[in-house]
């Protein structure tokens, strides 16, 4: 059995999520913003939950910061209703209401995490021949800053699969 994942609730009422650390994840918390970036600095995680109402900041400024740093943590926004801002999900991998079921929240992050972490876990010899391929700075940003732009805005476009690097 494989270990247990983490994850991170910046969330105004943590109790409301535990459905997630009734799924087996153990959340690390936090009420506020603040508390919140700095847990994500301080420890390894694996998944984001984020309430979008969380003060002078919203989930969306937070979801940005959050990228910025570490573009590979998927974030499921916890929200009143669909109706956040577009400019707010730009930064999150899902979105979930809170008049959707607990199990709703459970299924989505479960998926992300399939989806986008597990993928990252396999073809280890791949990536490490790839890795060694790139410079330093190369290292350091899976993406350009423009590439970084067309994704967040939805323009990337990609070309032909070759063997190679373009």
């Amino acid at each position: 059995m494989g270990t247990t994942r983490s994850i991170l609730c910046i969330h105004r009422d943590p109790e409301e999520l535990r459905v997630l650390e009734q799924g087996g994840y153990e959340l690390v918390s936090a009420t506020n913003v603040s508390d919140g970036l700095r847990l994500f600095m301080a420890r390894a995680v694996d998944a984001i939950v984020l309430d979008y109402h969380l003060g002078l900041l919203d989930g969306g400024a937070v979801a940005s910061v959050v990228k910025q740093v570490k573009p590979q943590v998927p974030i499921v926004m916890f929200a009143e209703k669909l109706d956040v801002p577009v400019d707010a999900l730009v930064s999150v991998d899902a979105i979930v209401t809170r008049r959707e079921s607990p199990d709703t929240l459970l299924a989505t992050l479960s998926s992300l995490l399939v989806a986008i972490v597990r993928p990252q876990q396999e073809e280890p010899e791949q990536r490490q021949t790839e890795a060694a391929q790139l410079t330093a700075g190369e290292k350091a940003a899976p993406f350009s800053p423009k590439q970084w732009r067309d994704i967040r805005n939805g323009t990337i476009q990609f070309g032909p699969v070759t063997g190679g690097p373009h």
